[in-house]
This record gives structure tokens, sequence and C-alpha cells, in this order.
């Protein structure tokens, strides 16, 4: 990577830009950070958890394997026979529990995934982010029917999530995440977050009885970015939420906001804006977006480079706490940023920024780091790499879904999805995991 860049600009308000150069810190990625990492960033894996990657990057790297495999999968999530059906077909079970569910999933009840959570802890992770995988697949059809069925059995779709969420926050721990679905909850909360009005009066008790007993548990709450059609009603939750429990300094709920939406930037403004007027700190979950194949295009930036400018300024300006007018016109709000990201340059770049400001002294906001479980690990292990220099470790955490196989279907089929999407990190995690195997073999027959 080259010395000299351009300064990256931070435009995230009509009329103010700011610009902060990245060029020293690029230099420092290139030296300092990059001689610390005598062993491959893969090194870290578990034997059995580097096959299962290997098999999984294998498939996604292979544009006919991973079409296929998506084929089959979105046929099993709507079987139209027993033979696709894992509820019926216990050898398809078995063989999607021990590679695609394992290799993408925490487990299926508490034993299995208080498990996976240790396994992960133990790698160096400083904790998980835990949610429920049951959900709503195509929000806008689901808000139709929860006009149609509201008198019906949707009080018992909102208790059957109120208990599978309260099951997961029983499974996290100090200083983990719980990831709250709102659309999970079924027809009559979908339907209310469409029209933009509250939520019914079961739906929020379900969460302040959630907040609370995560908060008993030091756990934090992150709101997860939905579809546009149903996302106004959830920013307006969540803003609810964070009035309520972010009062103490520290965000103890997040909302996430997708980059790749052109919107992202001045809704994010608005909503420093409520928070400095308001005193409640704002919890920033920064994501790229996972609705593309379904949000109408002209809502989602004209081309990725655009999405990681977006991406890159709204982490910036946050970091450098000079974002819009704010920390110069205006006073910059009590902030927590996390940062869920599977770009490389990204999670790099925020961490020497970050560290460049403590070491100067300069005012900075917390960051933490986040990827996928079975996706990225070459960004997850390389930031947990970064121990030296007495500098402060990143705090990076694995997101995990748990539910049964059938409840988990729709979420890997959106990471066999993801996959298909991104081409060219697969076949670079694919080349990077064969390189480790290659490794591990070597040193087997060296000992």
């Amino acid at each position: 990577m080259k010395s000299k860049r351009s300064p990256l600009r931070v435009s995230l308000h009509p009329r103010i830009n700011y610009n902060y150069n990245t060029s020293h810190l690029y230099r420092a990625k290139s030296t300092s950070v990059e001689k610390h990492h005598v062993l491959p960033p893969h090194s870290l894996l578990p034997t059995k958890m580097l096959w299962r990657s290997l098999l999984v990057a294998t498939i996604s790297s292979h544009p006919r394997l991973l079409s296929t495999s998506l084929s089959l999968l979105t046929h099993i999530t709507h079987p139209r026979f027993f033979l696709l059906d894992v509820n019926k077909n216990p050898i398809l079970r078995s063989i999607l529990k021990t590679t695609f569910y394992n290799h993408f999933c925490a487990g299926e009840n508490g034993r299995e995934v208080t498990a996976t959570i240790g396994r992960i802890k133990d790698m160096g992770f400083r904790g998980v982010i835990l949610t429920y995988a049951k959900e709503v697949v195509d929000a806008d059809e689901t808000a139709k029917e929860g006009i149609q069925s509201e008198k019906e059995s949707l009080n018992t779709e909102i208790e059957a999530w109120r208990q599978g969420v309260l099951q997961t926050v029983e499974m996290v721990g100090d200083g983990d995440f719980l990831a709250l679905k709102f659309t999970g909850a079924g027809p009559l909360a979908t339907q209310a977050l469409a029209s933009n009005k509250p939520l019914p009066g079961q739906m929020m008790s379900a969460l302040r009885e959630i907040c609370t007993r995560a908060i008993q548990r030091n756990a934090r709450i992150f709101i997860d970015a939905e579809q546009t059609s149903v996302q106004p009603g959830i920013d307006a939750v969540a803003l609810d939420l964070m009035r309520l429990y972010n009062r103490d300094g520290a965000a103890t709920v997040y909302n996430t906001y997708q980059a790749y939406l052109k919107s992202t930037p001045s809704n994010l403004l608005s909503h420093f804006d409520i928070a400095e007027k308001e005193g409640f700190t704002i919890g920033v979950k920064l994501v790229r977006g996972a609705y593309i194949n379904s949000e109408p295009r002209r809502l989602i930036n004209d081309t990725k480079s655009d999405t990681d400018d977006s991406y890159n300024s709204i982490a910036g300006g946050i970091l450098t706490r000079q974002y819009g007018p704010f920390g110069r016109e205006r006073a910059f709000p009590p902030t927590d940023l996390f940062l869920a990201t599977h770009n490389k340059e990204s999670a790099l770049t925020a961490h020497e920024l970050y560290q460049h400001r403590l070491s100067t002294r300069e005012p900075t906001t917390k960051v933490q780091y986040g990827q996928l479980m079975g996706m990225a690990d070459e960004v997850s292990c390389r930031l947990l790499q970064l121990k030296s220099d007495g500098k402060a470790s990143p705090e990076v955490y694995k997101c995990l879904s748990w539910g049964t196989l059938s409840d988990c279907l729709a979420y890997l089929t959106r990471r066999a999805v993801e996959n298909r999407d991104a081409v060219g990190r697969s076949k670079q995690e694919y080349t990077a995991l064969k390189t480790e195997v290659k490794r591990r073999i070597m040193s087997y027959f060296k000992s």
C-alpha cells in the first residue's frame, strides 16, 4: 500500500466539509502493524473451524457451486415436499447442521449456544453479539398480513418473540450484545413499524422487560436495521429507548445505520441533533447494508465506492468528533461507536485513527468492532493480533444467531447471498484458508 494518499473527506453536512489526513496512518499500517503479524490471521482458528471455513469458502468462491447451494437453500427454506424439509428428513438435517449451520449459527439451545460462545471467547474475542434467529423474510408482505389478521394469532407471536429474546438475554454475559430484530415479533409489530405508528402495548412492554434484564446482566442492545419500509418506525423506537436507557454517559442501546443508503448521513445527523439537544448518549452501530436485493435501487448509493466513502466518512467523523456542525459549531454529543464491517481497510484504518487520537490526546470516541460468525475471519483475527507497543487491544466481537435449524434457514440464505455478492472477498478468503491449511500440514510433519 502506498504511503501517500489524498485526505479522506468527511462530508456529512450540506454546508460544512471537514478533512482529516490519514496518510500517516496508512504508513503506520504498512510498517508497525504488519511487522507484528508473524503468523497469518487464520492461524488463530481452531482446526475444526478452519476445515469448515475452507469448505464454505470453496463453495463461496466458485460461482456455480454457490448458485447451486443458494438455489437449494431457497427450496429448503420453503419446502414443497418432505425430502427438502429439515424437520422431516434426518439426513438433510444432519448434513446442514454439521456444515453450514454450525459454521454460521451458535446453536439450537442454551447448551449449544453457551459452548459456542465459550469457544469464541477462548480465541480472544471480547464477546459476542447474539440474536434470536426467528424473523420475517419480507417485511412488506407481513405488514399487509398484519392488517388482515390482527385479531387472530398476533398476540401469541409477540409473546413467542418475547420468550425467545428473553432466552437469548440469559445466554449473553458481561459486555456482550443482544441484537433485536423487531419484525421477528410478527405481522402486528411489522404493520405498526411500516405505518410509523407506536408499537402495540404488548410489544413495548416486552421491550422494556428485555432491556431491563439485559442491563441486569451488564449486556448492551443493538436494534437491527431492516428494510426501508419499516426503518423510520424502527428509528423512532430506537431513539425512544436511547432516551430512556442511555443516560449515564455510555450507550446501552445502539441503533444501526446502513451506509449504502443515500439518506443515512443526513438521518444520522438528525439523530445527533436530537441526542445533543436532549442530553442522552447516542449508540451508533455502522454497517454497509444487508438488503440491497430487496430495496428500491434509487435509495442506494450508485456504486460500492460511494458506499465505502460514506462508511469511512461517517466513521472518521465520529472518531474525530467532527461530524457535520458538531465539534466545531456545536458540542459533540456523548457517543459510542461500533463498526460492524467485513472490510479490512475500513477496520484497520479506523483502529489506527483511534490509536492516533489516543496517543496525541485528541478527543475521540470509543470504538469496537464486529464481524459475522463464519465470515471475514481474516479481518477479525487480524484485529485480534494488534496487541503490541503498549497499545490497547481492539475489542472485537463475533455476531451469532441462534435458533432451530428451520428458524435459521432465512438467515443462512442471506449469508449465501452475501457471499455471492462478494466474490472477490470470498476468493481471497479461500486462498488464505488454503495457505493456512498447508502451513499446518507442513508444520505437523516437521514436528
